[in-house]
């Protein structure tokens, strides 16, 4: 099972660092990891992912983040009901006897051309990880050049209510839209 943790850290130099050496000192590894400004100045929104069966090596990480001076909370949202999301652009091969199949491919997965060039061309995707690979795959035949992917970004789904998401529809299981 993948856990999700939702960090909210001090935007400052090194902090990224730190919690990469605390999962590597606790010899975890990182499958995904994803930075950004959040809504309050000065804070970052760092949302990892890890590959963790244990529940208690897991608890023990969001321990270990939670002493550290420029972390400011911790969420495990593994099993809340959150919304996760991930990116990613695909340069194609693509000359002009292929490019209208490459952008009806892009169409059916809501994807979007957003660069073309002479011989490629370049599709945005937004998505579940599944729906990302799955257009990867169908894009494999006409020669796929380059794959940058974000990793996840995690929101809790409903309010906000002292630091603790409260659902706003009662669901209680994980849902991923």
């Amino acid at each position: 099972m993948k856990q999700t943790l939702i960090a909210l850290v001090e935007d400052k130099p090194g902090v990224l660092n730190r919690v990469a050496s605390l999962f590597r000192r606790r010899n975890f590894n990182i499958e995904s990891l994803a930075v950004g400004h959040s809504e309050t100045p000065g804070v970052s929104r760092m949302t990892i992912v890890t590959a963790e069966e244990e529940l208690l090596r897991r608890n023990v990480v969001r321990a270990n983040l939670l002493k550290m001076i420029n972390v400011i909370d911790v969420q495990d949202v593994t099993d809340s009901p959150c919304v996760i999301r991930e990116t990613a652009l695909i340069k194609v091969a693509a000359d002009a006897t292929v490019r209208g199949q490459v952008m009806d491919v892009a169409e059916m997965y809501r994807a979007r051309i957003v660069d073309v060039g002479t011989e490629t061309l370049i599709v945005e995707v937004t998505g579940e990880s599944d729906k990302i690979l799955s257009l990867i795959e169908v894009l494999k035949p006409f020669n796929i050049l380059e794959v940058m992917r974000t990793g996840k970004i995690a929101m809790t789904r409903g309010r906000v209510n002292n630091g603790t998401a409260v659902p706003t529809n009662g669901a209680n299981s994980k849902q991923t839209a």
